[in-house]
């Protein structure tokens, strides 16, 4: 797959340049664009990255950083079962527990929203940073609302995380689960409260939570230019119009048929009085 010249491979993070050392340098350096287009893309063009995902997997299988992008290039796609793979074969190279929640919600990508329970409740939780036990409590409230259970799925978003004041990378997504989650439950005062403070956190637009906001709020959004080119299209050539436009022409001819009767019986009569006088 074509790379952008301008891509060079240096853009890459330290830890995964150091995991490429042990490659060839001409390998290593084609491996890393190729990582690099996948960051750049796995956003805004998903197939596209898991294209090149697959390329720098061809060529360094064994490095846990390209397994660890394949992955996430496939669950992108919605790959469940592909991604899984490649995120256990990437946790048996480094031992780390940090792909554990992402793991778990390809479970429920696979429909097994028990295993992703199960592996909430596992001793690998608790090697996870604040970041990675909150995403894992995202991931059971999930499995939770899969398995229709919304009470537990409320329950287990309460936590410090969500009731603390201060804004953290992960408090917007948060407050927006538990949001959402009430309005599930047909708690809807609740829910705007929370899709507010939501709102609140999310300084970068990650959620759509103004949106939902502004839905309850019962705020439409209309497109006033749109609106305007409707009613320009609407105002031509309308019968009305048309009948106005007639109705004046027709007083200004009676207006001008008038004023030459006029002056003609002026004449006659101004006529008759000279007669009489001669």
């Amino acid at each position: 797959m074509p790379i952008p010249q301008d891509v060079t491979g240096e853009e890459i993070d330290g830890d995964v340049r150091q995991q490429l050392q042990s490659l060839p340098k001409t390998l290593a350096e084609d491996v890393a664009r190729n990582l690099v287009m996948v960051a750049r893309l796995i956003d805004e063009d998903p197939e596209q990255a898991y294209g090149y995902s697959r390329v720098a997997l061809r060529l360094a299988s064994r490095v846990a950083a390209v397994r660890e992008a394949a992955g996430f290039a496939a669950y992108a796609n919605e790959k469940y079962s592909e991604a899984l793979a490649e995120f256990r074969a990437a946790r048996r190279m480094t031992g780390s527990s940090e792909l554990w929640p992402v793991m778990a919600d390809c479970e429920r990508g696979l429909g097994r929203p028990e295993k992703a329970l199960d592996m909430a409740g596992a001793p690998e939780v608790h090697k996870l940073d604040k970041a990675g036990q909150v995403e894992m409590r995202l991931v059971a409230a999930g499995a939770r609302r899969d398995m229709e259970q919304l009470d537990a799925a409320i329950v287990t978003l309460q936590s410090p995380e969500l009731a603390s004041n201060s804004v953290q990378p992960w408090t917007a997504r948060l407050r927006y689960a538990y949001a959402d989650a009430l309005l599930a439950a047909g708690r809807e005062d609740q829910a705007r409260e929370w899709f507010a403070k939501a709102v609140e956190a999310d300084k970068d637009g990650s959620t759509d939570a103004s949106d939902r906001l502004a839905e309850l709020d019962g705020v439409e959004f209309v497109d006033a230019l749109g609106d305007l080119d409707e009613s320009d299209d609407a105002g031509e050539g309308t019968p009305e119009n048309d009948v106005e436009v007639e109705n004046d022409d027709d007083e200004a001819d009676g207006a001008g048929d008038d004023v030459p009767a006029e002056a003609e019986s002026a004449a006659k009569d101004e006529a008759r009085n000279e007669a009489a006088e001669g």
